[in-house]
């Protein structure tokens, strides 16, 4: 555990009791604070209860007089559309709000760095798509590399939960919009950007809004390094505003697709070979084609990214090549679930924008593709172009006819409705050297909890039919 630093003696309303609530209420007692916890959901509040923290509604009068801080789960609006009302009745009192990533900055540092040989560094990941992967990966190179590395933020642990770091020691976050939004203190020594493309609208008051709150992580303190992905405006923008000169290796950029040119530092793939090029000479070069757990342009750019970061932390890039290969890939994302004559059956439940899903098109030739869910705003015409891989689309979701007008004349489509239907047209029909792959483009919560058990269901009842 982080404990909290500068809440000794102090009151600290916690709003919001799931993971990061719980754990940031741990961390403040065990700062010297006294939390006060709430959350809409009565569930959340006897669990806060079981643990013998005090309950308190903090939305009512009063609730606030004696209150230092307000700390937010990341789910709940601080902004836009509205914020909640008890966020809103600390800002019209003036009382602080921050959330889980603002304690863990400000808390991580202790006196007993100062005897450490070398400092612990925080490398802190966000983008629209990739974020995962790319922090996933980044962990498991400086582990293959022999480095102490600890993953936490939106995958793996919770900041807050995490041991404090030793000696050497790397702590990898991947972070949400909605964290970097609200964290007070964002200061890590590595920040990478992976990509724009438009999600969480709403909660951003727009698309300005959006790259606006993903900026805070590169802008507020300025990491020692920034890894950021150009393949969009605004990450150019990023890189320029970041950089003092053409040559500022503080600023690795990184593409997929394009072959990056200056005398700065840079790592791009082209052909599905990744180059690293310092001081306008390349200095190494890896064959990502046979990297079977990192399939297609998205995840070479996802690659780029953590072999930036490993290098930034002096792994070598033979070791990191070997640390690429030995990646097996997360969960719902390019999942390679089973084969069977011939057919390859991919779980990327984790594709829940237009942007993801056509990444994931691009990714596989021949394919069966199982779509479909709760349309994001825009629509589906931004992924009519990538649509050429696409034998037949297989949609499910409560909207389905809806969603597979808007896919257009370019591909064939049947209304399946349910994922069990979905597989077994999709597997009936499929021939050899064709892949079935889950890419829904849309949000999983007409028909499942999250993306990952729209995945799970996916994965179960293709198992299914393949030891059938």
């Amino acid at each position: 555990m982080i404990p909290v630093r500068g809440v000794e003696g102090q009151n600290i309303a916690i709003l919001g009791l799931g993971r990061s609530g719980l754990a940031a209420a741990r961390a403040v007692q065990a700062g010297g604070g006294t939390p006060m916890c709430w959350d809409d959901g009565a569930a959340g509040r006897e669990r806060a209860k079981a643990e013998g923290f005090e309950i308190r509604d903090i939305s009512r009068a009063g609730a606030l007089d004696d209150i230092a801080l307000l700390v937010t789960s990341p789910g709940i609006p601080h902004l836009y559309p509205a914020p909640h009302r008890a966020i809103a009745a600390a800002l019209e009192a003036g009382v602080p709000v921050d959330n889980d990533i603002g304690l863990f900055f400000r808390s991580l540092a202790i006196s007993d760095w100062d005897q450490f040989e070398t400092i612990p560094k925080v490398v802190a990941v966000t983008g629209s798509n990739g974020k995962s992967t790319t922090s996933a990966l980044i962990a498991h190179l400086l582990a293959e590399a022999g480095r102490s590395v600890q993953l936490a933020g939106n995958i793996g642990r919770g900041v807050l939960d995490i041991d404090p770091p030793e000696d050497g020691g790397v702590v990898v976050i991947e972070l949400s919009s909605y964290q970097t939004d609200l964290a007070r203190s964002l200061t890590p020594d590595v920040a990478v950007f992976t990509n724009l493309s438009p999600d969480h609208l709403d909660r951003h008051g727009g698309y300005g809004g959006y790259f606006a709150a993903k900026r805070r992580l590169l802008a507020e303190g300025g990491p020692d390094r920034a890894v950021i992905g150009v393949d969009e405006p605004e990450g150019l923008f990023l890189a320029g505003q970041l950089s003092e000169g053409p040559a500022d290796d503080r600023v690795i950029r990184v593409s997929s697709g394009r072959k990056l040119q200056g005398p700065g530092w840079s790592v791009f793939t082209r052909k599905g070979f990744l180059a690293e090029t310092r001081k306008g000479r390349q200095v190494a070069s890896i064959d990502l084609r046979q990297v079977k757990g990192l399939p297609g342009a998205h995840n070479h750019q996802n690659a780029c990214a953590a072999y930036a970061v490993a290098r930034t932390l002096g792994v070598a890039p033979r070791v990191i090549e070997a640390g690429l290969h030995s990646f097996q890939g997360l969960p719902h994302r390019s999942q390679v679930v089973g084969e069977k004559d011939g057919v390859v059956f991919v779980n990327d439940s984790k594709a829940t924008n237009v942007d993801s899903a056509a990444q994931a098109l691009q990714a596989f030739d021949r394919i069966r593709w199982i779509c479909g869910g709760l349309e994001k705003e825009g629509g589906l015409a931004a992924l009519h172009p990538h649509l050429g891989n696409v034998t037949k689309a297989y949609v499910i979701g409560r909207e389905a006819e809806h969603f597979a007008l808007g896919l257009g004349d370019g591909v064939e489509s049947e209304i399946c409705g349910t994922m069990e239907q979905a597989v077994l047209r999709s597997m009936a029909e499929a021939q050899p050297g064709e892949t079935v792959l889950l890419a829904p483009a849309a949000a999983s919560f007409d028909q499942y909890d999250s993306f990952e058990k729209r995945g799970e269901d996916f994965m179960e009842r293709v198992r299914a039919a393949l030891d059938a």
